[in-house]
């Protein structure tokens, strides 16, 4: 089987615009990164992001850091 990866395709970051239940992609690409870890989040299988920070996050634990950090704790 031969994967994207396995083509020369090159990964890319995107630029995306954060909504309430959605975002929209600004500069196409195919991951975003962590706010808080760094980590690269392929765009399918983005769930976890703020509206008021335009930050994306890998995961709840990661979600839940960001949202404590901006209310001081």
């Amino acid at each position: 089987m031969t994967t994207i990866l396995d083509s020369g395709f090159s990964p890319s970051e995107a630029q995306i615009r954060y909504l309430d239940a959605d975002y929209v992609v600004v500069k196409p690409g195919s991951f975003v990164r962590c706010a808080i870890t760094g980590t690269p989040i392929p765009l399918e299988e983005l769930s976890y992001w703020s509206v008021d920070r335009q930050e994306a996050y890998a995961d709840a634990s990661a979600a839940f850091r960001a949202y404590r950090n901006a209310i001081g704790e």
